[in-house]
């Protein structure tokens, strides 16, 4: 099994011949995009642009692809036909089993404008060949007793996900063995990278910073 990050949130899940992509945004380069082909499944966690390119989908033959997201993503990215899920489901993809749990979305003021503050929220956790792979959207810390074995943990702050010392702690608690930060490459809202490495070599962390485009053999 194989995991590439893309810019900020997206990841790529390649396993047993199905390609799962989450969270594709705007924010990756064409040259990242040429490597979403032949996906299968796409899973969107809100309704950001910056976590679902809608242009680039438009222009895709998606006829093979099985799009997976919350009612208020498929509302606003109406011109693709999303599967309706929520906190708590389970979607089964034959050896393939994912949860669909809590994420909390911060809140800045700036997010009323634009019809961008976000009322449904989800993260993922896919149990694959073994292994736990959990996607905490953007998300702050929570209160939840989430396992898994390699985590994708935004990193920024901003109010909007965790900072280096509350994603630090949340990790710790899920257990992994291998911690991915994520979202930090967002220009408008650039984490301090030293602090963050600070934080997770505190807390013991293996984590792993990957760049745009690379891949992981898990």
């Amino acid at each position: 099994m194989n995991v590439t990050k893309f810019a900020q949130s997206a990841a790529l899940i390649e396993t047993n011949g199905k390609r799962i992509l989450i969270d594709p945004g705007t924010l990756s380069t064409e040259e990242e995009k040429a490597k979403w082909t032949n996906i299968n499944f796409v899973f969107v966690t809100h309704k950001h642009s910056d976590h679902f390119d809608q242009a680039y989908f438009n222009k895709t033959n998606t006829d093979n692809i099985k799009f997976y997201s919350t009612s208020e993503v498929a509302n606003t990215f109406s011109e693709t036909n999303f599967e309706i899920i929520k906190e708590e489901d389970i979607i089964n993809l034959g050896e393939i089993k994912v949860e669909v749990v809590k994420a909390v979305h911060g809140y800045t003021p700036f997010l009323t404008t634009n019809n961008a503050e976000i009322n449904e929220n989800v993260g993922y956790i896919f149990e694959i060949e073994g292994k736990r792979i959990y996607f905490t959207s953007d998300s702050i810390s929570f209160k939840n007793d989430y396992k898994c074995d390699i985590l994708f943990v935004p990193v920024c702050n901003h109010g909007l996900v965790m900072g280096s010392f509350d994603a630090a702690l949340f990790a710790k608690e899920t257990g992994a063995t291998t911690v991915i930060p994520i979202h930090y490459d967002n220009p408008k809202y650039p984490a301090d990278i030293p602090k963050v490495k600070e934080e997770f070599d505190k807390a013991g962390l293996n984590y792993k910073f990957l760049e745009a485009g690379e891949k992981l053999e898990l």
